[in-house]
């Protein structure tokens, strides 16, 4: 199992790609961030701001890593560790949706 929390970057169901943050809440909760496009694949400067805006940063030393569902129907996606680094209005130590 992952650590949490971790972000992730997918395609969603409207074909554009969606940055995440799993936090161990309901998804529902969880902060998440649209790239509004299919293409070109976020960067990892835009996926780090877009992380930034969402108050979390790589947890230190750590890569963006591909990966993908199980098949019969594989999903591929970018997951890496983040730690917060800003609270919320609320106080709560997580991101917040954009």
């Amino acid at each position: 199992m992952a650590l949490l929390p971790e972000a992730r970057m997918v395609l969603d169901a409207s074909g554009t790609w969606k940055l995440f943050v799993l936090t161990g809440y309901e998804p529902r909760e969880w902060p998440v961030h649209g790239f509004n496009r299919a293409e070109p694949v976020p960067t990892v400067p835009e996926r780090v701001a877009a992380l930034a805006a969402l108050g979390y940063a790589a947890r230190d030393g750590a890569e963006w890593k591909w990966d993908a569902t199980p098949a019969p129907r594989r999903r591929l996606f970018a997951k890496i560790p983040v730690r917060p680094v800003a609270p919320r209005p609320d106080g709560a130590h997580v991101g917040v949706a954009s």
